[in-house]
């Protein structure tokens, strides 16, 4: 880039050239110094602007690049693998057996099955209660092995895309993919605790029909036991043919 002090140095030694040079004619050239002074200056000004305005464009140029890396969305989503486990873990749920996750099935079992022992309910519907709780628990035990196994194969999905959002987390160009990058991170986090809030519902669940059977058969067998101790009729012999 030439400065005003070059060009002005340049036009100073022209203007001694020029001086020390004998017109070769008769006809004499007239010079006006000041005039070409002020024609040099103005043209290293009008230079100066343009390196200026050239200057301004690149760091124009330079800012829109910028702003399209900002903005420039992440190759990467996993959303789909996300949204996939998370139906697995609800299928599985959903899935559950007898007494599911409902509140109204929930509220009728414990009016009926589990229903407090009273003195008017035949034996035959004890036993055949007693007999729908036992099985109620095992069928319990058996979702909540479903659901567990169920979220122990979400883990191998889970460190795949946890993997992939990192590597992509790190090579991101710009502040939008990173964002969207730590978006997916904090989604796969939130998938996890998805996971992790079924098991322990699904656990819970057999826990607790798990206990509600074994209440509900204390308070069977002492109603059993009073009908067993109180008295009545004795014994009374009866004709049985063994032997045809």
């Amino acid at each position: 880039m030439i400065s005003i002090r070059q060009l002005a140095a340049v036009g100073a030694v022209t203007l001694s050239i020029s001086f020390a040079t004998p017109p070769s004619s008769a006809q004499v050239v007239v010079f006006d110094p000041n005039n070409y002074a002020q024609n040099l200056l103005t043209a290293a000004r009008t230079l100066q602007q343009i390196n200026n305005q050239i200057t301004s464009l690149q760091n124009q140029a330079q800012m829109l690049i910028n702003q399209a890396r900002n903005l420039a969305n992440l190759p990467y989503s996993s959303l789909q693998q996300l949204q996939s486990s998370i139906q697995r873990t609800q299928q599985l749920l959903a899935q559950a057996q007898r007494i599911a996750y409902d509140i109204q099935q929930i509220d009728h079992a414990f009016s009926t099955t589990y229903a407090p022992a009273s003195s008017g309910t035949s034996s035959q519907t004890l036993i055949a209660n007693a007999k729908s709780r036992w099985q109620t628990s095992v069928a319990a035990l058996q979702d909540a092995l479903r659901v567990q196994a169920g979220v122990v194969g979400n883990l191998d999905t889970h460190r795949t895309q946890m993997s992939a959002l990192v590597t992509s987390s790190q090579s991101a160009t710009g502040a939008l993919q990173a964002t969207q990058a730590g978006n997916q991170l904090v989604a796969l986090q939130a998938q996890q605790l998805a996971d992790l809030t079924a098991t322990v519902a699904a656990q819970g669940r057999a826990q607790s029909l798990e206990a509600a059977q074994r209440t509900t058969a204390q308070d069977q067998g002492r109603e059993q036991l009073r009908r067993f101790l109180a008295p009545g009729a004795g014994y009374q012999s009866t004709s049985v043919q063994m032997f045809h």
